[in-house]
């Protein structure tokens, strides 16, 4: 995984600049279509998505009550973990990106969305849909690459330290949603001299995490279980099994979407001046898609179409599928690999990543020689 402008070979070295602002046209095209065609199909999809998840939540800690009995509480526990993906997935996420704004429902929007997450709404989407959607795969941009835990290039310098990234990947997919919340924070950066930690907006920030994470610790795990009475210990077991399945289901469908082989990342200087078109480019080379059925893209949030996704970040997420196809031909015609596979190939290829790069690179340090400083070139020239 070595960042685009280091490779001997540039996978978009064919693109012409004219090439690439005429991907980025096409693109705006299909953007501007399904924006005109946003209509009541769109609305009545998302609602009816709410409301299964809202009575499968329900009906799953009521079967609860009675999770003393062990078929009840598998049933309860699978229930609500299928539940919790919806609400964090297809929903909270998708919300928060705004692609339902246009409804004008005050219930289902951006501002005032608040999901089952240890992360405050606002914080996230800060993190998220401010900074690592304009800096995709960016090294030292985009946090979202390696939440700052791993190293995510052979060209980083490697330390020994990187070779516990395994064992730190996979605690952070077992509470992912609390490192997502550390990592809104800032936590390490924000920790690390007294002045950030002393900064106003930090502790207020903190102190808004906490309460978030109280709400959520008070109703799993104390609420609820209160409420089954004899099955309270079971309650909590069901609660704390269905949150470390959605943790790593979600752990799971990111890496799947950054990591694999094939995935790009870039340099800091690639995105100096970046054009519309080498923003959509970089989208195109920095993201992989999951295959599989209608199941496995509700599931996932629709973010098995990452690609498109990153494209198009605030549309609706069921139109994703049906913009697949003309996305795929456009990768097609410019001599583009559009990278998808299936959910164990696309999790296998990401943790493959994460083993290979805890170690040395081969043959010593770095992997390959860097550029000379020059005039910025646009990411697929040269």
């Amino acid at each position: 995984m070595t960042a685009l402008q280091r490779k001997p070979v540039n996978p978009v070295g064919h693109l012409t600049a004219e090439d690439i602002e005429a991907i980025g046209r096409e693109l705006d095209a299909i953007r501007d279509e399904v924006i005109g065609s946003r209509g009541e199909r769109d609305a009545a999809y998302i609602r009816r998505v709410i409301k299964v998840q809202r009575w499968l939540e329900l009906g799953s800690r009521g079967v609860l009550l009675f999770s003393i009995l062990p078929p009840a509480w598998l049933v309860g526990t699978a229930g609500l973990s299928v539940a919790k993906i919806l609400e964090n997935m297809e929903i909270g996420h998708n919300v928060m990106h705004g692609q339902w704004d246009w409804m004008r429902d005050p219930k289902i929007h951006s501002t005032t969305w608040e999901w089952d997450n240890a992360s405050p709404s606002q914080q996230w989407k800060h993190s998220h849909n401010e900074l690592h959607h304009t800096y995709t795969n960016v090294i030292g941009r985009d946090n979202d690459l390696g939440y700052g835990i791993m190293r995510v290039d052979e060209d980083q310098r490697w330390h020994p330290v990187h070779l516990g990234q395994p064992l730190w990947n996979f605690v952070n997919a077992c509470f992912f949603e609390y490192g997502i919340a550390a990592y809104d924070l800032e936590l390490g950066r924000n920790l690390s001299s007294k002045e950030r930690r002393r900064s106003p907006r930090f502790k207020a920030g903190v102190r808004q995490v906490l309460r978030k994470i109280g709400r959520q610790v008070a109703k799993d795990y104390v609420l609820h279980p209160l409420l089954s009475g004899p099955s309270f210990l079971h309650t909590i077991a069901a609660n704390a099994v269905a949150n470390l399945i959605r943790n790593l289901w979600t752990h799971s469908v990111i890496m799947c979407g950054h990591f694999p082989k094939g995935v790009e990342t870039f340099e800091k200087s690639s995105i100096e001046g970046e054009t519309r078109g080498e923003w959509y480019l970089r989208q195109m080379l920095g993201s992989a898609n999951i295959s599989g059925g209608r199941l496995m893209h509700v599931m996932t949030g629709n973010l098995s179409f990452q690609i498109e996704h990153h494209l198009f970040p605030d549309l609706p997420s069921n139109r994703y599928q049906e913009i697949a196809p003309r996305i795929q031909d456009l990768f097609q015609r410019y001599g583009l690999t559009y990278t998808s596979g299936p959910l164990p190939k696309q999790v296998a290829s990401a943790w493959a990543k994460v083993f290979r790069l805890a170690l040395p690179n081969r043959g010593g340090e770095p992997r390959g020689p860097r550029p000379a400083q020059r005039r910025r070139e646009p990411v697929g020239v040269g």
